[in-house]
């Protein structure tokens, strides 16, 4: 990203790489173009083997499929990836064994779902991660996304937060050909 006064622009679309390890038992770094800074990680940190519920952030390489945003809290983020708005009655399926498990659905869902529109700012911004996704396996984990953290960076349950600030300026740079490692 480039700043020129209020105004940024959007650098030229990469295929960059976004390393996150472990700096503690649920806390990580995140190195992105040149950009070093913090994250949360999983309440149980980074494992090769995820579960659902088990509260790890997935060690691997994994794509990035697009943005969902909340428009009544923010703007359309500025990126080059697919945007989707979050709509008041949008979930992300978690219970395994059903049909749609790690898919998003739409509420009232007969089972298990985490609601996608939040007051709390953590999901303004998130960025949908491709993993567990083609091929699905029930059991191994769903809704892992880079999104925004609390303060203090509190662990999540398997996600990589970062600062808002900090998730907006990944918006600028990242593409479909980038990938997020964690741990590795």
């Amino acid at each position: 990203m480039i700043t020129q006064g209020h105004t940024q622009r959007i650098v030229k679309p990469s295929h960059a790489v976004v390393r996150v390890r472990r700096a503690s038992a649920c806390r990580g770094v995140l190195s992105f173009s040149g950009l070093t800074i913090p994250c949360a990680l999983g309440r149980s940190g980074i494992r090769a083997i995820k579960r659902e519920g088990d509260g790890a952030s997935p060690r691997g390489s994994w794509s990035v499929v697009c943005v969902l945003y909340h428009p009544g809290r923010v703007r359309r983020p500025r990126t080059r990836l697919p945007v989707h708005l979050i709509g008041v009655d949008d979930g992300w399926c978690d219970e395994v064994g059903d049909r749609n498990y790690n898919c998003r659905v739409k509420h009232p869902y007969p089972v298990s779902a985490e609601k996608m529109r939040r007051d709390d700012g953590l999901y303004d911004f998130v960025v949908v991660l491709n993993y567990n996704m083609r091929p699905r396996v029930q059991g191994r984990g769903s809704a892992i996304f880079l999104h925004v953290a609390r303060d203090g960076y509190l662990p999540t349950e398997g996600c990589i937060a970062v600062k808002r600030d900090h998730l907006q300026r990944m918006l600028l740079t990242l593409s479909r050909y980038s990938i997020i490692r964690i741990g590795q």
